[in-house]
């Protein structure tokens, strides 16, 4: 079947569009790049003309509150719209473990806004939301910086490296709506800072991390389990853990 990824040609994206190639579907990667701006509705009709699913991976270019909200209000609007013109059978989009746990931080605000417009649009649907990647590990640290050390709160955390991601996304997409929210982590949950000394131990980073539950992520002060799966919504647990993914990111 065609399945048209918004944002598919970013980290995410890629990844997925390979893989549902993989699989024998007809994987459009649609980005700005490619013609296809969900912002401004350039290219949407024809991009998304014969599809029957739609993966929503697309990231904002700003992370100031304003910028984002709008981008993900805006987007998720337009290709909403252009989805039922079209027929779509069902819209997929990627969220984040948390989003309504956070509403200090800006980001989460903003993705909790598509989240609600996307439950409201009338199209099947399944948010994925996954936790933090493997990747972003390193800029986390950095924006923990004060004072010449990493400051880090010892809450739970259990990041989840991209690959896993896209492949529960392909998932998604080709099964059934489920017409809510699904969680995906890693297997590993561990005290945030010390897999952030883990972290910077594996690549030679002599910073020192400090423990420091006061110390705000993002905006947000974190309550122990504020970026975890809920015990309630037995989350699928991806299967690469994050000591492997280190030692074999060097």
């Amino acid at each position: 079947m065609k399945i048209v990824v918004i944002g598919g040609t970013g980290l995410i994206g890629s990844k997925l569009v390979q893989l549902l190639s993989g699989l024998g579907h007809e994987a459009v990667a649609a980005s700005p790049s490619r013609g296809v701006n969900a912002v401004t509705g350039e290219g949407l009709a024809e991009a998304l003309r014969g599809a029957q699913v739609v993966v929503d991976v697309a990231n904002a270019p700003s992370w100031e509150d304003q910028a984002v909200l709008e981008f993900f209000e805006t987007s998720s609007r337009n290709l909403l719209a252009a989805e039922a013109a079209a027929g779509v059978k069902h819209h997929v989009a990627l969220s984040i473990v948390g989003t309504d746990r956070l509403p200090e931080n800006g980001y989460f605000r903003a993705k909790l806004a598509q989240e609600r417009l996307i439950a409201a649009s009338g199209i099947p649907y399944t948010i994925l939301r996954a936790t933090q990647f493997f990747e972003f590990v390193g800029g986390i640290a950095d924006s923990f910086m004060v004072d010449n050390a990493v400051r880090v709160p010892a809450v739970s955390f259990q990041p989840i490296v991209s690959d896993d991601v896209s492949a529960a996304l392909a998932d998604c997409a080709v099964e059934a709506p489920a017409n809510g929210i699904l969680e995906v982590a890693g297997p590993d949950r561990m005290r945030f800072d010390e897999l952030v000394r883990l972290f910077l131990a594996s690549k030679g980073d002599p910073r020192e991390v400090v423990t420091d539950n006061g110390a705000r992520y993002y905006g947000s002060v974190l309550e122990e389990k504020s970026l975890v799966p809920d015990g309630d919504s037995k989350p699928r647990i991806a299967p690469t853990r994050f000591a492997d993914w280190l030692a074999n990111s060097k």
